[in-house]
C-alpha cells in the first residue's frame, strides 16, 4: 500500500535507542525522534543529566543506563530495553569520549582512549544490537564529523595547540563513516539500513562563550552562521523512518556548506 508522506516520516509504534541523547546534540536529536512519534531511550551513565535535559519526566523519553565504553553494560542495556519494550527499531550512535588535544604532545594512551571513544564504541554498539534489528529490520545511524571529511582550519583555532581540534577525533570519524559503509553492505539483506549524519559548526554552548572563535566558525561557512542543535532534527527523523527506506551506506552532511569550499 502506498504511504502518504506524512505516513513515510512517522516513527509511530517504533522504538529508538540514542547514546549519548542528554548531550549538546543528543538532546535535538531525542526530542526529534519523540516529536514524530517514537518511543525514545537515551543511553548514557547520569541519570542527572537526563533529568535536567528532560525535566518533567515525559512519557515517550526513558532513561537507560549504558557505559558504551563497556561491551557487558551494552549487551544489559539492550537487553533490559528489548524486554520492556518488545522491540528495537533504531539505534542512533552519538555517545563519545576523548581526551588530549595537544596534537605534538599526544600520549599513547590518550591517542587510543580517542579511537575507542569515537570508533570502537561505535563498533562495539553496531555488533550488540544486530541481533535485535535482523528479524524485522531497522535503522541504524551513526554520528560523524566534518572533520572525519576534512582536516581542521588551524586558522580558526586559538594559536595555543591546547585548544586544536585533536587527530585522534577526525581520524576516530572518518573510520565511523567507513564502518558506515561496510555495516551497510553487510547488512542490507536482512533489511537494515546503516546511514551517517555528519555535522558541521555545532559548538557547546560553553564554547560559545567566545565570541571571537565563534565569529571565526562564522566566517568559514557559507550561510555564516553556527549550526544549532535543532538544525539536525530533521535528518535524524528522514533517516530513522521508512521516507529514508532506500537509502543506506550513505552521509548526511549538516554543516552549512563548511565542506562544500
Amino acid at each position: 500500500m502506498t504511504k502518504t508522506i506524512n505516513q513515510l516520516f512517522s516513527l509511530e509504534g517504533k522504538v529508538a535507542l540514542v547514546t549519548g541523547g542528554y548531550g549538546h546534540l543528543g538532546t535535538a536529536i531525542t526530542k526529534g525522534l519523540s516529536e514524530a512519534g517514537a518511543i525514545v531511550y537515551v543511553l548514557g551513565r547520569s541519570q542527572d543529566k537526563f533529568n535536567d535535559a528532560f525535566p518533567g519526566n515525559p512519557e515517550t523519553i526513558k532513561f537507560q543506563y549504558c557505559d558504551i565504553a563497556d561491551t557487558q553494560s551494552i549487551k544489559e542495556a539492550f537487553e533490559t530495553i528489548n524486554h520492556k519494550s518488545g522491540t528495537i527499531d533504531v539505534l542512533v550512535n552519538n555517545a563519545f569520549y576523548s581526551k588530549g588535544q595537544n596534537p605534538e604532545a599526544l600520549t599513547d594512551e590518550e591517542w587510543n582512549y580517542g579511537i575507542d571513544g569515537n570508533l570502537n564504541s561505535v563498533y562495539r554498539c553496531i555488533r550488540e544490537v544486530v541481533p535485535y534489528l535482523k528479524e524485522q529490520g531497522g535503522r541504524i545511524i551513526n554520528v560523524a564529523s566534518m572533520y572525519g571529511m576534512v582536516s581542521p582550519d588551524f586558522n580558526v583555532y586559538d594559536e595555543s595547540p591546547a585548544f586544536l581540534n585533536p587527530p585522534h577525533y577526525g581520524a576516530a570519524k572518518a573510520g565511523v563513516l567507513q564502518l558506515t559503509r561496510y555495516f551497510a553492505c553487510y547488512l542490507g539483506k536482512y533489511n537494515i539500513t546503516v546511514n551517517a549524519v555528519t555535522p558541521g559548526p555545532f559548538p557547546s554552548e560553553n564554547v560559545q562563550q567566545d565570541g571571537k572563535f565563534v565569529a571565526q566558525l562564522q566566517r568559514k561557512n557559507p550561510l555564516n552562521r553556527i549550526g544549532k542543535p535543532d538544525d539536525l532534527k530533521g535528518a535524524f527523523v528522514y533517516l530513522a523512518s521508512d521516507a529514508s527506506a532506500y537509502m543506506t551506506g550513505q552521509n548526511m552532511v549538516i554543516d552549512g556548506g563548511w565542506t562544500a569550499w
